[in-house]
Parts: C-alpha cells; sequence; structure tokens
C-alpha cells in the first residue's frame, strides 16, 4: 500500500521512489538522451561528449582561429629552437612537422592519450557509482528487480563522469602553451598556441620574441626524448596507469553526497562530482612504488630539459634565467596543468624534485660531457634513482666506476 501517510517515498513499498517521480525521472532522461548515445564498447566515458564540453568551455571565452603570421612565427621558433639544441644533446631532432594550435585543436589533438589516462579511474567511478546509486536503500529483492535500471544508472555514470573530464581539459586548454605542459607526452607532434603563450606572458617584462623562443626549446627538447627514448613513454604512461588502478572511490563520502540528490538537477549532479574528493587511494605498497617511480621520472625529464635548455639559451636569450625561473616556479607550485590532473584522476603531476634532478644532470654532463650524459637515457635501468636524486656526485663517481669495471672483466677472463 502506497496511500498511506508517510509510505509514498518507502522503497520496500516503490524502489525507485528515491529516484524522485516517474515525471523527473522522465524529464532527466530527456535531458541527457543526446549524451548517453555512446556504444557499449566506448568505454566508461562518452569522450565525444566530454570533448564537445571542454572545447565549449574554450569557446564560451573566445578561441579564434591561429592566423598565418602566428602559424609562421610559431614553427619558424620551434624550428630555430631546435637547431640551438643540436649543440647541447646528442638526442636527435624530434620535431618533424612543427605546428601551431589554437585551444580547439589542442583539446583535439590531445584526446587519445587523456583517455589513456583518464579511463581506469573513470571505469572504478561509474562501477561504484552505479552500485551506490542502485543499491542504497533498496531490499535484496528490489535491488534483483533493478538490473536494467543499474546499467541506465552506470551510463549516468558515465555521463556525469565525462562531464567533468570535458570541464577540466577546457580549463586546461586555456591555460597550456604546448603539447608538454604537464610532462608527459600528450601529443607526438611539437606545437605552441599563441593564445597559450599570451596567457604565459602577462605580467612579464620580456620581449615575445624571447618568451617564445624559450618556450619552443622547452616544447623542442621535450619532443627530443618522447620521441627518441623509445621506453620513455611506456614508462611515463604506464606508472600514471598503475597508480590510478589503486585509486577507489570513497563510497562512504559517495552515499553521503547521494542523500536527497535529485537526479534532474544537473547543476547538483555535477557538484556530487566536484573537486576530486571522492577519489582516495588505497596507499598500497603497489601504488606507493607506483607513484615513486612517476615522480621521479618527471624530475628528471623536467630536470634535463630545463638544463639543456638552459644551455641552449645561454648566450642567445638575455632573459633565459628569469624565464626559467617563472616556469620552474609554475611547475613547482602546481599550476593549472597540475591542479587539473589532480582533478582527474586524483594525483598530483608535480615534478617535486626538480632542482635535485637539475643538478645530477648538470653534474653528468660536466663529468661525463654531453654523450655521456644523454646516453643514461639508452635504458630504464640506467637511470638515477629516488636515492640518486639525495646525491647525484655519488651517481655520476659510482656509475663511471662501475661501467669501467664492467668492461675491464671480459679482459681479465680471457689474458694468457
Amino acid at each position: 500500500m502506497t496511500d498511506l501517510p508517510g509510505r509514498e517515498n518507502d522503497p520496500n513499498e516503490n524502489p525507485f521512489a528515491m529516484f524522485g517521480s516517474p515525471e523527473q525521472i522522465a524529464a532527466a532522461m530527456r535531458q541527457f538522451a543526446d549524451m548517453l548515445s555512446a556504444s557499449p564498447d566506448a568505454g566508461p566515458v562518452n569522450w565525444d561528449m566530454a570533448k564537445n564540453i571542454a572545447r565549449h568551455a574554450v569557446a564560451a571565452e573566445g578561441d579564434p582561429s591561429v592566423m598565418e603570421g602566428e602559424r609562421r612565427q610559431i614553427v619558424e621558433a620551434l624550428n630555430l629552437a631546435d637547431l640551438w639544441l643540436n649543440e647541447v644533446t646528442a638526442l636527435p631532432s624530434g620535431v618533424v612537422n612543427p605546428q601551431a594550435w589554437s585551444r580547439s585543436e589542442w583539446i583535439e589533438k590531445t584526446v587519445p592519450v587523456w583517455k589513456q589516462l583518464c579511463d581506469p579511474v573513470a571505469n572504478q567511478m561509474v562501477e561504484t557509482m552505479g552500485g551506490t546509486l542502485g543499491a542504497a536503500g533498496l531490499p535484496p529483492e528490489a535491488q534483483a528487480m533493478a538490473g536494467p535500471l543499474m546499467g541506465m544508472l552506470k551510463q549516468m555514470g558515465g555521463m556525469m563522469v565525462g562531464q567533468q573530464i570535458g570541464q577540466a581539459i577546457g580549463s586546461l586548454a586555456r591555460e597550456v602553451v604546448g603539447s608538454s605542459d604537464i610532462g608527459l607526452p600528450l601529443s607526438d607532434t611539437a606545437a605552441l598556441l599563441p593564445g597559450g603563450i599570451a596567457t604565459f606572458s602577462e605580467g612579464l617584462e620580456t620581449p615575445s620574441e624571447e618568451i617564445r623562443l624559450y618556450l619552443a626549446l622547452r616544447e623542442a627538447a621535450h619532443h627530443r626524448l618522447f620521441q627518441h627514448v623509445p621506453w620513455l613513454r611506456a614508462h611515463l604512461l604506464g606508472a600514471v596507469e598503475e597508480y590510478a588502478r589503486g585509486i577507489t572511490v570513497d563510497v562512504s563520502a559517495l552515499e553521503e553526497k547521494l542523500q536527497g540528490l535529485d537526479i534532474g538537477n544537473p547543476a547538483q549532479i555535477q557538484e556530487v562530482l566536484g573537486g576530486g574528493e571522492l577519489l582516495k587511494p588505497e596507499e598500497t605498497e603497489q601504488q606507493r612504488a607506483a607513484l615513486s617511480r612517476l615522480e621521479t621520472a618527471l624530475a628528471l625529464v623536467e630536470g634535463w630539459v630545463a638544463t639543456v635548455v638552459d644551455s641552449a639559451a645561454d648566450g642567445k636569450l638575455p632573459s633565459s634565467a628569469a624565464l626559467a625561473e617563472t616556469v620552474r616556479r609554475r611547475r613547482a607550485t602546481g599550476g593549472p596543468a597540475e591542479r587539473t590532473f589532480a582533478t582527474l584522476v586524483g594525483l598530483e603531476l608535480r615534478p617535486r624534485r626538480l632542482r635535485e634532478a637539475a643538478a645530477l644532470w648538470k653534474a653528468l654532463g660536466d663529468e661525463r660531457g654531453i654523450d655521456g650524459r644523454d646516453a643514461v637515457w639508452n635504458h630504464p635501468d640506467l637511470m638515477p634513482t629516488a636515492d640518486d636524486l639525495n646525491n647525484p656526485e655519488s651517481f655520476v663517481k659510482g656509475e663511471a666506476e662501475l661501467d669501467l669495471s664492467a668492461l675491464q672483466e671480459p679482459k681479465d677472463d680471457t689474458g694468457p
């Protein structure tokens, strides 16, 4: 009976009452119909929807197409920067087809890598949300009857996570200057964004040409690593994925937020996912190891880039030291890129030990020369560890002695 006072919302009488009236559910379904069109095999997130949300976010604040003059300036800057890098690194050029992108083009070009990075956590979010939304307050017999509803709720969960991802990537697109801001290979193409360079330049009393060339040096240096160190891409992305697999959803916090949720209110639904506080690391030994490996790798990438860029800019860009400090502060304090990534996968993507890594690469170059320094990238087993960042000089000297003894041993074994 549902006509008794207080019984109209009793889940034992109406197992779907917690989701609102039939009219509310129908309205919500109509409102989200175009967002639920993804193929069942498309994964946990409707990425077409996420991409559209991101593009709308940048268009709302103005995202003009790249003018021919801007394109020419950026292509010339990347090509010139690449020539300067030839003098300071043994790694060959990674700039094949330099490009200038609008913010919308940056979104389009980088979504495939964002998908790889975000899907592991998104999948757990969707599965947990579907189960929690469907089971909360329902008796066992009602849960058994709610199978089709569970599938619909998981689809809605994917839509909700996609909304958050789209808004976060759109926010990030308004700040980035190129394809390598977060230290990960978001694209195989070296590219800079005129709009991002303009935002970066605000408040700096430095000629625009110097700023453009300095940022081109950083972009070109990143691509030398990503294009010519075969294991690096898989190492970085694999560490992110392994860490992400250890992220869980705080079910108790989710249940608390879902109390009184009106599924016909998109703003309230978005608020449930806002801020990333539902993401909770398990802090397992495996996850701590993945995090340590990722942080060390990011620091080594950023430290090497800073080292070779400083060398390439020395004597050519008078403001390079000031620009280097601006970039260091932006990376070390957690700029928009790092905060956005934390929202997407629950991970602060910050090269915390940038100065130690840069000191190690400089010491390595002083001791072994450019070829010896860059040869360390030949294999992951040759790379410095987190402990080596504490004592870079010990790593430099120790590795040299080890290499020498390894070369001499075979001669002793084959002597007369």
